[in-house]
């Protein structure tokens, strides 16, 4: 049973580590390619691109610190 956990901590910690990426990424795009525009009626694209950028950061590192935990305590 513990195996089955194990992976299944592991596949948590990839995604978290995956969608930050791809997060960090958009907010890159939003950021030079929204300059002065709406985006959907949230707010400038540049802004929602900054907080893309920070959030996707933070889930990167989040996730390479789960994947750490989890290998070293036998867990994954």
């Amino acid at each position: 049973m513990a195996k089955k956990q194990g992976i299944g901590l592991a596949i948590a910690a990839f995604a978290v580590y995956i969608s930050g990426g791809i997060m960090a990424f958009g907010g890159l795009g939003l950021i030079f390619l929204m300059k002065g525009k709406d985006l959907f009626g949230w707010g400038e694209g540049r802004t929602i691109g900054y907080l893309l950028l920070c959030v996707g950061a933070c889930f990167s590192v989040l996730g390479v610190l789960l994947m750490r935990i989890f290998r070293n305590r036998g867990l994954a």
